[in-house]
């Protein structure tokens, strides 16, 4: 399958995660467990769209994007397109992913001076995940052509599912993965500060801790199968692919603490990615037939979210029942 990615460019790409990585580490353990705040949040979440930002533009000046010879400024500027679309797809889904993390933070009562930590390990393991993932697809696709044929009617059945279920509050009580822990682990009623496993009565158990550990890296499984055929529908190019998810997902950790509190406020976004799924899928189904340019699928994907956005804004949303509280913990503000 060809590629832009030169080895020197997956060398400074892998370079820079690794750095971006160490920092986000370093501020985390020297900040310590603390509340993060809107404005906190609000800086790193613009300071990781600027430099996903940078990014393409860096890619587009290696290209030759400012250059004079045209099929280079013409690679430059397909690739560049490829990325911020990729890259818009891949943030907008991460938007349903924030509100499921805010779910089971909610559902498990998980303080908020504690969801930091949990939120890094989800991160670096949805990194992991997807870059074998994206391999392992790119692979595939250059293997057999049909593959994106499987993809095409995946992402049309999942978003005709999320289409269904948006604005249904989630049973995790009957959850099969929440079930299949609870069989396994012997868990205690309370946290034991950001302890995985504590000792109760000469007993060793499980924290609610490690519970929501183990759900948030199911929960990237599921949204890894999902979003990366999508990014397939926008270009089969190793390098594009794993750089837009990789800069997608960096942020992901500020963007949580940024909209924790507004999710309520955009509770038609679950339409709008259920629409764009389908149309992705649509995309694929068609792309021997007639390829769907990316400024399209740019232009559509941006206008179904703005659309679903001001919509949200517009509509009030529906009341929705409270979740029970599992292992005997309470919600945060009655421990307060």
């Amino acid at each position: 399958m060809q590629s832009i990615g030169s080895t020197l460019m997956w060398a400074l790409f892998a370079a820079f995660v690794l750095v971006a990585l160490l920092v986000d580490f370093f501020a985390m353990s020297k900040q310590g467990a603390h509340r993060v705040s809107t404005r906190e949040a609000a800086i790193w979440s613009l300071v990781w769209v600027g430099v996903s930002f940078v990014f393409m533009g860096w890619l587009w000046l290696h290209l030759g994007g400012a250059g004079t010879d045209e099929a280079a400024r013409s690679l430059a500027n397909d690739k560049a397109l490829e990325f911020l679309t990729g890259y818009l797809i891949e943030k907008a889904l991460a938007v349903d992913n924030i509100f499921v993390f805010l779910m089971l933070f909610t559902y498990f009562a998980v303080p908020a001076e504690f969801q930091k930590r949990v939120l890094m390990i989800g991160i670096l393991g949805a990194l992991v995940l997807r870059a074998v993932m994206i391999l392992v697809g790119a692979w595939l696709i250059s293997q057999f052509h049909w593959i994106l044929y499987l993809f095409g009617a995946f992402l049309l059945f999942t978003g005709i599912k999320m289409w269904w279920a948006a604005g249904q509050e989630p049973d995790l009580d009957n959850n099969p993965a929440l079930k299949w822990i609870r069989g396994r682990f012997k868990i205690s009623p309370d946290y034991d500060g950001e302890k995985f496993f504590t000792v109760v009565g000469g007993v060793k158990m499980a924290t609610p801790l490690l519970v929501v550990i183990l759900l948030i890296g199911i929960v990237d499984v599921v949204f890894a199968v999902d979003s990366i055929p999508a990014i397939f529908a926008i270009t089969t190019d190793p390098f594009i692919v794993l750089t837009s998810n990789v800069f997608a997902i960096l942020g992901l950790r500020a963007m949580y603490f940024l909209l924790a509190n507004m999710h309520e406020r955009f509770h038609l976004l679950s339409y709008g990615l259920a629409i764009i799924l389908v149309f992705i899928g649509v995309k694929m189904l068609l792309i021997d037939v007639y390829k769907i340019p990316v400024v399209y699928s740019l232009g559509f994907t941006a206008v179904t979210l703005a659309v679903t956005m001001i919509l949200s804004l517009k509509i009030p949303p529906k009341g929705r029942p409270g979740g029970a509280y599992p292992f005997g913990v309470k919600k945060q503000d009655d421990q307060a």
